[in-house]
């Protein structure tokens, strides 16, 4: 498992405001995200009925979830499959290393998987001796480069094009291939051309699962590479990681969410591969592994379908969410310390980990709710956050000027005739310390605020209630 750094949001988060490259990275990907995903709904008359239909399929499963569970493992037993039930991280672990010892395996092939990640897989098999190569080419990039991903659907979105031809020139050598490459095209296809023998020598593939159909035992993953497709055919041993939510009730279910996920992630209609695995090969097939192994994690989930949290397990990890984050836009993934960044990781985190460990997260949020605007599940981030805050009061999680600091605010705001006075002079206050320039470089207790150069632009001099009552007072 990746080490966790969540307990060091704020200094990774400093680094990266101050990390010109990866702002660069950030921003060209950023935009093309949101465009494409606000064009491929724009095209969609029938999202907002699509969206209700995807959260009354995801709420009625989990409402369900042990039925539909027992339902699905039954169906993958009978299509020739096993599953393995997972409690955390660490039996996940043990359960897909005794697989691919019992299998004699020395090579292993992964496609890109967050419950992968999650997990911590890699570092696993790599301890008892096995060579484990990421296919997909974002994860691959990231593998080379000893860091985890960045993004759950773009792992090294936080890498420039220079910066991957440098991995690839100093790790490719041993291949033959020495010419440094400049050009896309050129960069993917001398991945495609390490990865080809990889694929032909491994003993088993580990792929992750978009969805999990109860009525036929089938995984769907999706992809644009094809990466998936080698990585469950080639290896005699086919291994399924999924969270335990991942599981719907019919194919027909799954086609809705699917129209949802291409759209949010990527702004595609659908992926180039979409791929049902059902089973290991039957007799008559002209290819497939001999064994099909599922292994279920549940990793914290079954506490979070227990409390108010059950919402977030609704996530089909499209990544909208970070897309159009501004916290996330500025710092990139890696700040937030764990497998999932942006909204749905300060989440998450905090939920698995503990609050302890990541405290930072649930407060790297400017509550704008435009995570909430665009997820497709309509997954009330802004509220679960503010849920996580009022959880880290009540613990005592936090710094105690922190603490002071809400209790005052808390205080002052069951007494709106003193609020509304003190925020009166407030604003006129700090209108007068702008002088003409209408902008703070500095506020006392608000150092944190304006490190890295930022400045603070200040009210006109009045309230929002007082403008809205002279509004009112208007002919």
């Amino acid at each position: 498992m990746h080490t966790t750094r969540s307990h060091e949001f704020q200094t990774r988060a400093v680094e990266a405001l101050h990390d010109e490259t990866l702002r660069t990275a950030l921003g060209r990907a950023k935009d093309g995200f949101v465009l494409k995903r606000r064009l491929a709904f724009d095209a969609l008359p029938e999202y907002e009925q699509l969206r209700d239909r995807a959260v009354a399929i995801k709420n009625h499963t989990l409402e369900h979830l042990d039925h539909y569970l027992e339902r699905y493992e039954q169906a993958v037993i009978r299509q020739g499959g096993q599953v393995h039930w997972a409690e955390n991280a660490e039996d996940a672990q043990r359960i897909v290393v005794e697989i691919c010892s019992k299998a004699g395996a020395t090579s292993v092939t992964k496609g890109k998987s967050m419950v992968g990640e999650e997990m911590g897989v890699n570092a696993a098999l790599e301890a008892a001796g096995m060579e484990v190569v990421e296919t997909d080419l974002g994860e691959y990039i990231i593998q080379l480069a000893g860091e985890p991903p960045s993004h759950i659907i773009a792992p090294a979105v936080h890498k420039t094009k220079g910066q991957i031809s440098d991995l690839f020139h100093e790790h490719h050598a041993k291949y033959g291939l020495t010419k440094r490459l400049t050009e896309i095209p050129d960069i993917v296809n001398e991945a495609r051309q390490v990865l080809r023998q990889k694929y032909l020598d491994a003993d088993v593939g580990i792929t992750g699962a978009n969805f999990l159909i109860a009525e036929t035992g089938s995984n769907i993953i999706v992809t644009n590479e094809g990466n998936g497709d080698l990585t469950n055919t080639l290896p005699r041993v086919h291994i399924v990681t999924a969270g335990i939510e991942k599981v719907v009730p019919t194919l027909d279910d799954a086609t809705t969410l699917l129209r949802l996920l291409a759209r949010s992630a990527t702004g595609q209609q659908i992926t180039s591969y979409t791929t049902l695995s059902t089973g290991p090969r039957r007799a008559g097939d002209p290819d497939g592994p001999a064994e099909y192994h599922v292994v279920l994690v549940d990793n914290g989930r079954s506490a979070m379908l227990r409390d108010e949290f059950r919402e977030m397990l609704r996530c089909i990890r499209c990544g909208a969410c970070m897309n159009h984050c501004p916290v996330y836009g500025a710092i990139g993934g890696h700040a937030y310390g764990w497998v999932y960044p942006g909204p749905m990781g300060s989440v998450l985190t905090p939920l698995t980990l503990g609050l302890r460990e990541a405290k930072d997260l649930p407060n790297a949020c400017t509550l704008n709710g435009r995570c909430a605007e665009v997820c497709p599940v309509r997954i009330p981030l802004p509220d679960l956050l503010r849920t996580l805050r009022h959880r880290q009061f009540q613990h005592q999680i936090g710094t105690r000027r922190a603490r002071w600091a809400l209790g005052l605010w808390s205080w002052l705001a069951r007494r709106p005739g003193l609020y509304h006075g003190i925020t009166r002079w407030q604003a006129r206050a700090l209108k007068w310390l702008s002088g003409k320039t209408g902008r703070l470089k500095a506020m006392p207790l608000a150092g944190h605020w304006f490190k890295g150069g930022r400045v603070l632009p200040v009210p006109q001099g009045e309230t929002f209630m007082d403008a809205w009552r002279r509004r009112e007072k208007k002919p």
